[in-house]
């Protein structure tokens, strides 16, 4: 005891030697203090990576969560062993407060990416691989960034749009739901027998495997028109076959109602030649059929 009491009342001595070792003992502390609290903090930062892996986020989400937490336990831990060192922490936290804002104001635009990226990975209104259309732009999702969403369209373009933008616009998303329903129209002569041409669209419909049984099928007279009659077909197929679908109907009742002599409806114009002289100016050079004014 007597050798320890001598050591320590050596080293609040004034001696230079006792000063540069208890000096060197704080830093070597400080360093411990600096490795086991790095430690704690990659483990604690990675066990909340592996918690939001279990739930299923996204591990873009799970990362940057991860990094973020990481910064602020060292953070803390930096404050605490610069404390334990001796050096004032209070005019560092203000000197980082005041620089953490100006940085803050002048990457707003950056951040306001981040922030809907981090949004956009927790309530996940679409996933990659769902066809979409937001800001006026459609396509097939690509990938989500903190601070981007890409976009492949249909003709192979790709759009990258920011995230602030997405989370604050109207998403349509088609892929959402594992069926929906086409809209088709189209319009029959006004001397044709609409029953009769609806009869043949449901031959049509019921022989075509990927359309579905139910909901059942709507065919409809829509609306009239001074030249015939608008007829609304509005299958419900899977979300996948819907462009396929809708060409082939198309198709088949083109071909359906050539051979049955059902026949759409045509408008007329009647083209008249002009007339010479001072009647020229006076007379119209279109007109509508007989019986259509």
């Amino acid at each position: 005891m007597d050798y320890v009491e001598r050591s320590v009342s050596w080293l609040h001595s004034d001696h230079p030697l006792a000063i540069a070792t208890d000096i060197a003992l704080k830093i070597a502390f400080a360093l411990l203090l600096l490795l086991i609290g790095w430690q704690i903090a990659r483990r604690l930062a990675d066990g909340l990576r592996r918690v939001l892996s279990r739930t299923g986020a996204d591990p873009l989400l799970g990362d940057f969560l991860r990094n973020v937490v990481f910064a602020l336990l060292l953070s803390v831990v930096v404050v605490g062993v610069l404390d334990r060192l001796g050096v004032p922490t209070a005019s560092l936290l203000a000197a980082l407060g005041a620089a953490g804002l100006a940085i803050g104001l002048a990457l707003q635009a950056s951040l306001s990416n981040i922030a809907a990226g981090v949004l956009l990975m927790v309530f996940r209104p679409f996933r990659v691989g769902q066809s979409i259309e937001v800001g006026g732009v459609s396509g097939t999702v690509q990938n989500v960034s903190l601070m981007h969403t890409h976009l492949l369209t249909a003709d192979n373009r790709e759009v990258i749009l920011p995230n602030s933008k997405v989370a604050s616009d109207a998403i349509v998303n088609a892929s959402a739901r594992a069926t929906r329903r086409i809209e088709l129209g189209i319009e029959l002569g006004a001397q044709e027998d609409v029953r009769r041409a609806m009869s043949e669209i449901r031959a049509i419909v019921q022989a075509d495997p990927r359309i579905l049984e139910q909901p059942a099928t709507d065919i409809v007279v829509s609306g009239l028109t001074e030249n015939g009659f608008k007829v609304a077909v509005r299958p419900w197929v899977q979300s996948g076959d819907v462009g396929a679908v809708q060409s082939d109907l198309l198709l088949a009742m083109q071909q359906r109602f050539e051979a049955a002599g059902v026949r759409l409806a045509q408008r007329e114009l009647v083209v008249r030649s002009a007339p010479s002289g001072a009647d020229a100016a006076k007379a119209p050079l279109l007109s509508s059929p007989p019986g259509r004014d």
